[in-house]
């Protein structure tokens, strides 16, 4: 008799089913577009709250009230800052006196609208010339939005007039605040600045042709962010930091074009501040 033979037994296969995943599909565009949402609302937000819109001109009557601000300071305040924080860049020179369009001694500005820097130097040059006569036609501009100190709060000559028993003004503003060509000095207004300021370094400045001064007295940077209102609000204040640079800078301008005028107006040149700025002229 034989042997029975075992049987095997086989095992069943169960079929593998693949793991059904835990994210679904839909999830990581959702994913992509909620963070593109997020990442636009904060850019928003820096935009519009945290970073500030250029600020507006002022109109034509604003802009009057601002330089009847800043052209009617007390001379006690000015006398109380002295040269303040003021870099003084006034320096001498021998040339043949520079005399104006109605012969009296003549302060030759040289700038551009573009040029932080002539933003600074406008405030004081007109501050310290309104003390000798009065500016007609200044209209408010900014300086480049792409240079340095972007977008400083200033005014320009390129359209104002100047009148002063004292001294003559004349201001030539090159280029506009896009670079664009605007106005061209005279040869001998070239040979001017060609004469003492080889560096072309602007503002440039010639209180008739005894005294020079080529850059700011102060850095654009005090007044950055502020509009024409609160700067000429802020100079009524002598121990604000723009008051000490800006009517510092005055100062010494005042004293300059004393020294060309023999110190007329005595109401203005007279004074023990201007006085000691102007032995400091030489």
């Amino acid at each position: 008799m034989s042997a029975k033979r075992p049987v095997r037994k086989v095992a069943s296969r169960t079929p593998v089913r693949k793991p059904v995943a835990g994210t679904p599909s839909w999830v990581m565009p959702a994913a992509v577009v909620a963070g593109l949402a997020v990442l636009v609302a904060a850019f928003l937000l820096y935009r519009w709250y945290i970073t500030p819109l250029p600020t507006p001109p002022p109109n034509p009557s604003a802009t009057a009230q601002i330089v009847s601000t800043i052209t009617s300071l007390p001379a006690s305040e000015l006398d109380a800052v002295g040269q303040g924080t003021a870099t003084n860049l006034v320096k001498p020179i021998s040339g043949t006196t520079l005399a104006g369009s109605t012969g009296k001694p003549e302060v030759f500005y040289y700038g551009a609208e573009f040029c932080p820097y002539c933003a600074a130097q406008r405030w004081p040059l007109i501050i310290a010339l309104s003390r000798f006569g009065s500016f007609s036609g200044l209209q408010t501009t900014t300086s480049s939005s792409t240079d340095a100190f972007p977008d400083t709060k200033t005014f320009t000559f390129r359209s104002a007039s100047y009148t002063s028993q004292y001294v003559d003004f004349r201001a030539v503003e090159t280029t506009d605040r896009d670079q664009k060509p605007l106005q061209s000095p005279t040869a001998a207004e070239q040979q001017l600045v060609s004469s003492y300021d080889s560096g072309g370094t602007i503002p440039f400045i010639d209180f008739a042709n005894k005294y020079v001064a080529t850059g700011a007295m102060y850095s654009p940077d005090a007044i950055g962010g502020m509009s024409w209102l609160a700067v000429a609000d802020v100079l009524k204040q002598a121990d604000s930091t723009q008051a000490k640079a800006i009517l510092g800078s005055a100062n010494l301008i005042t004293a300059a074009v004393c020294k060309v005028t023999g110190d007329k107006p005595a109401e203005v040149c007279s004074s023990a501040t201007i006085q000691s700025l102007e032995k400091n002229l030489k």
